[in-house]
């Protein structure tokens, strides 16, 4: 009778074993399929570098409602930086703007380029990497990215952008450019800045000095 337990003893401790391992490697392989689809749908392409890259985030009503309003009474050429699904791009093409989104995901970038097809609208989703991509003829740029980048952006565009050219900046304030206005609060308030006023701002700034 003894030899008996033990044997079912020995059995089970091999089954507890192997099934513990067998669930383990199944949590793992469905936690790593699950990063994947998320990390290709979020995340920007691998050419990007790291210190660049910034999750999908989409703009909420509000939010996207407040970058209309501190867009009112221009016109012209608009580039929205990390367009994602591009929510941003189609309320800014509804009021009258010309319209190009920059998203270098493909998921995200299908998803509104689709929606464009399918609403009939002329939107230019154009697959590119808008930190290379000489945004000189753009008068009107929206942007909703992360904290970390914005010191970087505001060198590219302060370079770049004409000198009555609008950046309209959602959530994540630039840390150097005074902005003319603002609108909405919390995590839903934009904040407008004109490059004319920018770069006055710069040339008596003593961090500009001293670079």
């Amino acid at each position: 009778m003894e030899d008996c337990i033990e044997v079912i003893l020995e059995q089970r401790s091999w089954f507890s074993r192997h099934c513990s391992h067998n669930v383990t490697l199944l949590i793992g392989s469905a936690f790593a399929g699950v990063y994947g689809l998320w990390a290709a749908f979020c995340m920007p392409g691998l050419r990007v570098p790291f210190r660049l890259k910034v999750p999908f985030l989409p703009s909420t009503k509000e939010q996207t409602a407040n970058v209309i309003k501190l867009l009112d009474g221009r016109k012209g050429r608009l580039a929205d930086l990390g367009s994602g699904d591009g929510r941003l791009v189609f309320a800014a093409s509804s009021v009258g703007f010309q319209c190009t989104g920059f998203e270098i995901n493909s998921m995200l970038l299908a998803y509104s380029r689709s929606k464009a097809w399918w609403r009939g609208n002329d939107i230019h989703f154009i697959k590119k990497d808008f930190w290379k991509t000489d945004l000189s003829k753009y008068r009107n740029v929206t942007v909703f990215l992360a904290p970390a980048v914005m010191g970087v952006l505001e060198e590219k565009l302060l370079k770049e952008l004409p000198e009555d050219a609008r950046v309209i900046v959602c959530r994540f304030p630039f840390p150097r450019w005074p902005h003319s206005c603002t609108a909405g609060s919390g995590l839903n308030q934009v904040w407008a800045y004109d490059v004319h006023t920018a770069r006055e701002s710069s040339r008596t700034s003593p961090h500009q000095r001293q670079a």
